[in-house]
């Protein structure tokens, strides 16, 4: 199925998702960015905590990534992330794999003064839309104001 995924993606915004075994370097998941390659885990969360994983599996990755990645602005944007990062320094990968993380992984807005999810993290694991989205009194995270210098 992760096939029928990848031939959508690549009809709507060229990207294709690949698989991948584990984790890569941020060095090797941003470059694959530029060429509009998207790796993507084969393992599913183990059904003891079916809510939450700790790791990106493929619930994170067709619920979290492939939706972003077939809207052409979106994808547009990882594209151009995977094309800074080509030649770019360790510290420059760092800032970028930061930037990446705390935007399309765990990012966060608030509209009309309710938080909402948009970073693929969150939105793939139930328990993590409930703690970075729950209504205060609730014990909310800290959240910082975006700023990619401080990333």
């Amino acid at each position: 199925q992760l096939e029928n995924v990848s031939q959508f993606l690549s009809s709507r915004t060229g990207f294709t998702l690949r698989p991948v075994s584990g984790l890569l370097t941020a060095r090797d998941f941003l470059n694959a960015l530029a060429l509009k390659v998207f790796f993507s885990t084969q393992y599913i969360r183990h059904p003891s905590r079916p809510l939450y994983t700790p790791e990106p599996d493929v619930v994170h990755e067709l619920i979290g990534h492939a939706p972003m990645l077939a809207d052409p602005d979106f994808a547009a944007l990882s594209h151009q992330i995977g094309m800074a990062s080509l030649g770019a320094s360790d510290e420059d990968i760092e800032r970028l794999a930061t930037s990446y993380w705390f935007s399309v992984e765990f990012g966060l807005c608030v509209e009309d003064g309710a938080t909402k999810a948009y970073g693929a993290g969150v939105l793939s694991s139930v328990d993590e839309i409930e703690h970075a989205c729950a209504p205060p009194p609730a014990a909310a995270p800290e959240y910082a104001p975006w700023d990619p210098f401080v990333a």
